[in-house]
């Protein structure tokens, strides 16, 4: 059945992420589905999930967002997020109570895809605009599709440490330590005009409900995780960004150039939820501004998305006028192990 091959799969994922405590959860429910217990119930509907759908982070989510919220307490002294530790056995057995006491609430939010919000990829970003830097010296206007709750679009106010530099803001709440290796970047002063992003279910990290949705997203027992997010919450209190509830082609055909500034689109981990045609339209109209675009007010695409070939994860630039389509670097998922390409 694809539903258990799919949580099969994240629960390798997790342990090889550094969450031993997802990894077990995730095999527990998979022997609970099998045996018709109450993962079979909570996840009816969900046989056959399509690609990307990730229903086990959807579910792991729900549960974390209910233990946050006060809602399971029985269930918190297990969770880590919340000074708890988990416990294969004990821990489990409470996992199972919830999911039958709350099983329409989880449901609910199965319909939810996970607003991962990993601050960590914030280096990709950071790092491709340094480099983008180097050939287009202007003030950035930062735009987003797929932005969520826009933290990433705050990346020039994180701390980045790398092969014995530092980047960025030194005062930081958040520290991005290992940020890359490979080619030297020059530590240059971004300078970021505009922060504007898109999404069709945008989160408030303003708010205490969006904050543990965010948080409910990050998987408990990765404390550096939490510590970026909480850190990244911070920044966004002081940073301001908007971020709008619209789909990522409406958006594109939306944008303008501005003389004096490089625009600037990004995206990461999202081209996966698009369809085709709409892949295809947003293409289009960047393609379309860039015939437009000129020395006084050019254009830019950073993009970090798996390869074609699923596995890898490139971080990839395009600008125009004329500067083609290049690879900066490879990259893991959560923004781990970032190496920069030599040119």
């Amino acid at each position: 059945m694809p539903l258990l091959g799919s949580l099969q799969r994240q629960a390798v994922r997790c342990e090889g992420l550094g969450s031993p405590m997802y990894a077990d959860i995730l095999r527990r429910l998979v022997d609970n589905y099998e045996v018709g217990g109450v993962a079979a119930d909570v996840l009816a509907g969900y046989e056959d999930p399509p690609p990307g759908a990730v229903i086990g982070l959807r579910l792991l989510g729900a549960v974390h967002g209910l233990v946050l919220a006060g809602e399971a307490p029985e269930l918190a002294v297990f969770y880590p997020s919340v000074g708890g530790e988990w416990d294969p056995v004990l821990g489990w057995e409470a996992f199972e109570q919830v999911l039958q006491s709350r099983s329409a609430e989880v449901r609910a939010l199965l319909t939810q895809p996970p607003q991962t919000n990993e601050v960590r990829r914030a280096a990709a970003l950071y790092g491709g605009l340094l480099q983008l830097m180097q050939e287009v010296p202007l003030p950035v206007r930062l735009f987003e599709i797929g932005a969520s709750a826009g933290l990433n679009l705050r990346a020039d106010h994180f701390h980045y440490l790398a092969d014995g530099e530092s980047y960025g803001a030194a005062d930081s709440p958040v520290v991005i330590e290992d940020a890359w290796s490979g080619r030297r970047l020059e530590p240059v002063t971004l300078r970021i005009a505009e922060r504007v992003g898109s999404d069709i279910a945008p989160v408030n990290p303003l708010s205490a409900e969006g904050a543990r949705t965010l948080t409910s997203y990050v998987w408990p027992d990765m404390s550096e995780r939490l510590m970026r997010l909480r850190g990244a919450l911070e920044v966004a209190r002081q940073v301001p960004a908007d971020v709008r509830r619209e789909d990522a082609v409406s958006f594109v055909r939306g944008l303008e150039l501005s003389p004096g500034h490089v625009t600037v689109l990004w995206h990461s981990i999202m081209w996966q939820y698009l369809t085709e045609a709409d892949r295809a339209a947003v293409d289009a109209h960047l393609a379309e501004l860039g015939e437009r675009a000129d020395e006084s007010a050019p254009l830019a695409r950073l993009r970090f998305e798996p390869t074609a070939a699923g596995g890898d994860f490139l971080i990839e630039l395009e600008n125009w006028p004329g500067g083609g389509r290049r690879v900066l670097g490879r990259i893991g998922d959560h923004g781990q192990g970032l190496v920069w390409n030599a040119f």
